[in-house]
């Protein structure tokens, strides 16, 4: 399984996905984003908006954005 959380340290959204993740032992990388907004590119490209979280599942070919939406994919397809 090959997932990459796209986060910001200190943001409480992405802490409630990382808890998510790691309560049902998922293996993930991060990648953690500049605190600047407009240096977002990499998230940019990948899911068209600047905001995280992010959840790339590259073996689903999937990229979810929004924590509740996240946790309940990790739930629902991944746990």
């Amino acid at each position: 399984m090959t997932l990459t959380l796209y986060a910001l340290d200190g943001c409480p959204d992405c802490e409630r996905v990382m808890e998510t993740l790691d309560e049902h032992d998922i293996e993930y990388d991060i990648h953690w984003v500049d605190a600047e907004f407009s240096t977002r590119d990499v998230v940019k490209k990948l899911s068209n908006q600047r905001g995280v979280p992010v959840l790339e599942d590259e073996d689903w070919s999937v990229v979810m954005v929004q924590a509740d939406r996240i946790i309940e994919y990790v739930k629902t397809n991944l746990a």
